[in-house]
């Protein structure tokens, strides 16, 4: 089965470099410009989505015929106290330069941690393969979120990256094959394309 991972548009909160997470902001007028020049097709019946409406929006643009079906478990990190915050106003925070310090690694002050947000963002997207498997599904496409992919293809993805690496600009696709792995990972992907546009 190949598998689409959509970033979604960009938001004023993505224009002005703040920690856009759990907060849901929606696409601006920038991004939805850029969203309707990005690709999609009004072919498509289905694609997952996520709680948030940005994921929704972008959606909407490139996939104006297909059913979304929202998926709970690959909603966005949560950045816990530093939402909707940029890296400049939080410069003489302590908390804040402590999880700079540890690779913004750790939970995030009553927020997620990379961790326990990857392993939350996994078992979702390996539900979402068995399904379409039981389905015979060929093809499934998500608009999700920027973190939501670098967790993916970190944990998931083949050659074996890290978690920032894994980073891709408002709009870009990933595309990959979805193979059956072992009891240790259920699933893996490999034969992966990045594209800086919507091509399925």
């Amino acid at each position: 089965m190949r598998i689409y991972l959509i970033r979604h548009g960009k938001t004023e909160g993505n224009a002005l470099n703040r920690y856009i997470g759990s907060t849901d902001s929606p696409l601006c007028a920038e991004g939805i410009e850029k969203t309707r020049l990005a690709g999609g097709s009004p072919e498509l019946k289905s694609v997952i989505v996520t709680p948030l409406i940005r994921t929704q929006q972008t959606a909407r643009i490139l996939f104006p015929n297909a059913e979304q079906r929202i998926c709970y478990g690959l909603r966005e990190i949560d950045f816990g106290d530093f939402e909707n915050r940029s890296a400049t106003d939080m410069e003489h925070d302590e908390a804040y330069r402590k999880w700079v310090d540890s690779g913004c690694v750790d939970a995030c002050p009553n927020g997620e941690g990379i961790d326990g947000f990857s392993d939350r963002v996994v078992a979702a997207f390996a539900q979402e393969v068995e399904r379409a498997w039981a389905d015979n599904e060929k093809r499934l496409v998500f608009v999700t979120h920027g973190g939501v992919i670098m967790a993916l293809m970190s944990r998931l993805g083949r050659p074996k990256l890290g978690f920032y690496d894994w980073y891709l600009p408002n709009c870009a696709c990933v595309a990959a094959d979805v193979k059956r792995g072992d009891k240790n990972e259920p699933v893996y992907l490999d034969g992966i394309e990045i594209k800086e546009h919507v091509e399925l």
